[in-house]
């Protein structure tokens, strides 16, 4: 585990925001062009010294009807994929999760294994507590970031369909 950090000043701001924005875009460009072997790992904070393992999810806006992807950690549970809503601890879920919510059957592309069809739940407490300590094996961070912020935040189990 992590050891807890102070919650960064200026983490509500829309600069924060806009950071992950872009840099979402950048990485979900470099993975596409090299089928994952750029921007499959995410070697920040705790995943400088144990790279996470990343995908691509790969949804529909619940309002706009676009296509959207985004980067994601993940890790294997049997033959499902786990994915974290944690935004880095801001103080609202992300809106892939809410897109999720709404239309649950996406895409998920992993590196080096293109694209596989999911549906997307959202784990229930049971499993949620079960999940947590093996994700933040993956990525100690997710223990801060929910430090950071007073939502729970949410674990999505991708089944293959």
């Amino acid at each position: 585990m992590s050891p807890a950090l102070d919650r960064p000043p200026g983490l509500d701001s829309p600069l924060t925001a806009r950071i992950i924005k872009y840099g979402a875009r950048a990485n979900t460009a470099l993975f596409k062009l090299t089928d994952g072997r750029v921007g499959g790992r995410w070697r920040v904070m705790a995943g400088w010294r144990k790279p996470a393992p990343v995908l691509l999810l790969e949804h529909v806006g619940r309002r706009s009807g676009r296509s959207f992807t985004t980067p994601l950690l993940f890790m294997r549970s049997g033959s499902d994929l786990v994915v974290v809503g944690s935004q880095g601890g801001l103080p609202k879920d992300p809106q892939w999760v809410a897109n999720l919510r709404a239309q649950p059957d996406v895409a998920v592309r992993v590196p080096r294994r293109g694209q596989s069809l999911v549906r997307a739940r959202i784990a229930d407490p049971t499993e949620r507590a079960a999940l947590w300590p093996r994700l933040l094996e993956t990525y100690a961070d997710f223990e801060t970031y929910q430090t950071w912020t007073d939502r729970e935040i949410p674990v999505i189990v991708l089944s293959p369909r």
